[in-house]
């Protein structure tokens, strides 16, 4: 059965983040006609043990790479992607992703940084040995205040 995995690198949890992705999960399972579940993994939960407990790091991404599809997703800091989010990339081994379909999703407060994901967020996950068919954006605007009300219609450029 295919199982959709989140990796979310915002350091706050339970994030407007984690909703846009849990949703474009909800999008991607509606998509491939499969049921919705599969590991998720908040790097503000792993922030504490990055520097100082590795261990912790790897078996989180060990966690996170036994989904067939993943879903990385990110708010946009400094015009690319969180230092939290590199830091655990970054202890992930060489070949980490190869051959998985990733698709990373970009958040950010304005257009003009619509090209994140792409310059900055897609080369790094290639890097890892990604699949990355589509990258997805999504200005902040566009989510609702109550994240419980997220309309998937956001999301329509998967279907």
């Amino acid at each position: 059965m295919t199982q959709i995995g989140v990796l979310v690198g915002n350091p706050r949890p339970a994030s407007r983040t984690l909703q846009a992705a849990l949703a474009l999960r909800e999008a991607l399972a509606a998509t491939l006609g499969v049921p919705v579940e599969g590991p998720v993994v908040e790097a503000a939960a792993l922030a504490p043990a990055v520097f100082t407990d590795p261990d912790t790091v790897k078996a989180a991404l060990d966690t996170v790479a036994q989904a067939d599809v993943l879903v990385v997703a990110t708010p946009t800091y400094k015009a690319a992607y969180t230092g939290l989010l590199k830091a655990v990339l970054d202890q992930a081994p060489a070949g980490w992703l190869r051959g998985k379909v990733v698709v990373p999703l970009q958040i950010a407060a304005s257009d003009r940084h619509a090209l994140a994901v792409e310059v900055h967020l897609r080369p790094v996950l290639a890097e890892l040995g990604a699949l990355v068919p589509q990258t997805v954006f999504l200005n902040e605007a566009a989510l609702p205040a109550d994240v419980t009300d997220f309309d998937l219609d956001a999301l329509k450029v998967l279907r």
